[in-house]
C-alpha cells in the first residue's frame, strides 16, 4: 500500500458492486493503515445450493486482496468452474456462477454462520486469511434482503432479478422490508468518521439498503459526505443502473439523478468531466472511469483533495 496522505481524515466508504470495490481499492492505496473502513451492502445476500452468498462483500474483499479479475470485476482471477460444470451435468441450478476457489469462501461462511458466528466476525476472519488488512464491515448481521417489484407485479429477490432474469423485467420499485439494524461496528465507524464517501455504486440496490438501516442517514447529515457518480455521460459503466433510473425516476440517466438520492446529506459530489450540473453543493469534474489501478489511485487522490477543500 502506498500511503501518501499523512494528514488524511478517517474515511468510511459505503460500497457495493464492482464500481464501489474499485474506488475502495484506490482509497486503500493512498490512505494510511488506520484511515479507512468500508461498510458494504448485504441486501444482495442470498442462499444458493444451501450456501450463504454475499456478493458485494466478496467483490470488495477479493478486490482488496488483489484477486478480482480486472475485466470482469467479480469472482477470482483465473478461477475454474469444474464444480459448476458437474452441477450442470447433474441438472442442478447453475444460473449463479460459482468458481471453484470462490466456492470455498461460501463454504467457510456458511459453516461459520451455522456455528453461530456473526457475519461481521466471519468477514473479518476471511479477510485475515486473504491478507486484507482494511476493516470490511457488513452493513448488518441480520438478513435484510432487497426485493425487486416488477411492472407486472412480480416480486423477485434481487439476485433472481439481476442474475437469473438478467435484469430484463422492468422495475416498478425497490423494497427493503426487513427492519434490520446496522451493527454496532458500523455505527461506531460512522460516528468516528471525518469523511464519508458514497462510492460509485447503484443508489437503489447497493447504497440504498445501507441508508435504509436505522440511524445511518441521520449520522450522514452530521458528517462531511462526498459522493461519486456511477453514471458517466448518461450511462452506467456496469450493471442495470441506466435503465433503472429511467424506470424508477422517469428521467434519463444522469449524475444529477444519482445525486438527488443523496441530496439531504451531500456536501460534495464527484462527476465525470463534462457531467457537472447546477447544485447547492460543490461538484468536482474529473476522470471517474476507474478501470485501471492507476485510474483508481488518481480518483482517490482527487476525491480526498476535493473533500479537504470543503472543510
Amino acid at each position: 500500500m502506498n500511503a501518501d496522505h499523512s494528514d488524511a481524515p478517517r474515511v468510511v466508504a459505503l460500497a457495493g458492486g464492482v464500481g464501489g470495490a474499485r474506488l475502495v481499492d484506490g482509497l486503500d492505496q493512498v490512505l494510511s493503515r488506520d484511515a479507512l473502513t468500508i461498510v458494504v451492502n448485504t441486501g444482495d445476500d442470498f442462499l444458493h445450493w444451501g450456501l450463504h452468498i454475499s456478493p458485494d462483500l466478496d467483490t470488495v474483499m477479493y478486490t482488496l486482496a488483489g484477486l478480482a479479475p480486472e475485466e470482469r470485476g467479480w469472482g477470482i482471477e483465473g478461477d475454474t468452474f469444474r464444480v459448476l460444470e458437474e452441477a450442470e451435468r447433474r441438472g442442478a441450478d447453475t444460473w449463479f456462477r460459482l468458481g471453484d476457489r470462490d466456492l470455498m469462501t461460501h463454504l467457510l461462511r456458511s459453516s461459520a454462520l451455522a456455528d453461530g458466528d456473526s457475519l461481521t466476525k466471519l468477514t473479518a476472519k476471511l479477510c485475515r486469511e486473504l491478507e486484507v488488512a482494511r476493516p470490511i464491515l457488513p452493513m448488518s448481521d441480520s438478513p435484510c434482503p432487497t426485493t425487486i417489484v416488477t411492472r407486472s407485479g412480480d416480486e423477485m429477490a434481487f439476485q433472481d432479478w439481476l442474475a437469473r432474469a438478467r435484469a430484463a423485467p422492468e422495475v416498478q420499485r425497490v423494497e427493503h422490508r426487513e427492519a434490520a439494524q446496522p451493527t454496532a461496528q458500523v455505527i461506531e465507524a460512522l460516528r468516528s468518521a471525518d469523511l464519508v464517501v458514497i462510492c460509485p455504486s447503484n443508489p437503489y440496490v447497493s447504497i440504498g439498503p445501507i441508508l435504509f438501516l436505522e440511524g445511518v442517514r441521520g449520522i450522514l447529515r452530521e458528517k462531511p459526505t462526498v459522493g461519486v457518480s456511477p453514471i458517466l455521460g448518461g450511462r452506467a459503466v456496469k450493471g442495470p443502473l441506466s435503465s433503472m433510473i429511467a424506470q424508477l425516476d422517469g428521467k434519463p440517466a444522469s449524475a444529477q439523478q444519482v445525486a438527488a438520492h443523496y441530496e439531504d446529506f451531500l456536501d460534495g459530489f464527484v462527476v465525470q468531466t463534462g457531467d457537472a450540473f447546477s447544485t447547492p453543493f460543490p461538484v468536482l469534474e474529473t476522470n471517474i472511469l476507474i478501470q485501471t489501478r492507476e485510474d483508481r489511485v488518481g480518483l482517490a487522490r482527487a476525491l480526498l483533495d476535493f473533500a479537504r477543500s470543503l472543510r
